[in-house]
């Protein structure tokens, strides 16, 4: 999706009010954002709004919509050789990509798993900074969450997408979890929807079982799909973003964000007015979210313990 059809579709957005301290320019900057929901792509425009950037008059931000991780390649080029003032990338797949096509952009990058492991800022490459999300601890959380709500689950599908490598970090940290809470792990490649209806549909025939999403551009892109198809099969899961229990899920625990998404935005506020991104620390998460969806629990026929509930930051009635 280009810009101006998002901002199309978003009511008139690119209409952002010119706020308090704002500097008119005869220079207007281009920021290129390639991310996976248009929730997100709002949220960094209204923070760029508040930070004084106004769409037309001193930025222009083409947003890229992009899900498809297998379109980005031909695509990526493209948006590269436009020369932008700078690239916000969403997730370690489109990173990855822009971060091999320039090293004279400015790249801001949010939900990034690790991002030293991933290599997009090994030697901190001195045009990439951002903000990471879950680092591969979380794996053994989530696991033990899913056994706190499902006493007597017995195997769990890791639900993953094989080009993005964090599925690497996880996976053994998984293993390493799962003897302890007397679970069996079970891999599950998905490149499209398609894939994950497969593996949904196969491994819900069994009973006491789970699945861990594992945070990619697929599954946050179609995780609207994603939630149908695990309560079509009322298969429980635990996911590593809100918006997924907002649409049905079971239950996530993550990174917040809308927050990253703003922290992203004012890292761009900087660079664009010059800073380096050498000189900006790639920084982890701050704060950390536990949304539990009650209703799709009372659906599955499950009992949310009173701890759990009283540690979540946000219960859907």
């Amino acid at each position: 999706m280009r810009r101006r059809e998002f901002i199309a579709g978003l009511g008139g957005a690119a209409a952002w009010p010119l706020v308090a301290g704002a500097q008119p320019s005869d220079v207007v900057k281009r920021v290129a954002w390639v991310g996976d929901t248009p929730e997100d792509a709002a949220i960094f425009g209204r923070e760029l709004a508040r930070l004084g950037w106004v769409e037309e008059r001193n930025v222009s931000v083409d947003y890229r919509l992009e899900a498809d991780e297998r379109r980005l390649p031909a695509i990526a080029p493209d948006i590269v050789g436009a020369a932008p003032d700078l690239i916000v990338t969403v997730g370690t797949q489109h990173t990855e990509i822009f971060k091999r096509l320039t090293d004279t952009i400015p790249i801001v990058f949010k939900d990034v798993a690790d991002p030293m492991a991933s290599r997009l800022v090994a030697s901190f490459a001195r045009n990439v900074t951002g903000f990471s999300n879950h680092p591969f601890s979380f794996a053994g959380k989530w696991l033990s969450i899913l056994k706190e709500l499902i006493p007597g689950i017995a195997n769990v599908m890791m639900l993953y997408e094989p080009a993005n490598a964090i599925w690497q970090g996880y996976l053994p940290l998984l293993e390493a979890a799962a003897p302890s809470l007397h679970v069996t792990v079970r891999p599950a490649p998905a490149t499209v929807i398609a894939d994950v209806a497969r593996h949904i549909e196969t491994f819900a025939r069994d009973p006491d079982g789970g699945m861990i999403v594992i945070p990619t551009t697929l599954s946050v892109g179609e995780h609207e799909a994603i939630v149908e198809l695990a309560a079509r099969h009322r298969l429980p899961a635990i996911y590593p973003f809100k918006l997924f229990v907002a649409s049905g899920g079971l239950v996530s625990y993550g990174a917040d964000r809308d927050d990253l998404t703003r922290r992203a935005a004012q890292y761009a506020d900087r660079i664009l007015k010059g800073a380096k991104p050498a000189d900006l620390p790639v920084q982890a998460p701050t704060k950390f979210e536990l949304a539990i969806n009650a209703r799709t629990a009372k659906a599955l026929g499950l009992n949310v313990p009173p701890n759990l509930l009283a540690l979540a930051d946000e219960v859907i009635e």
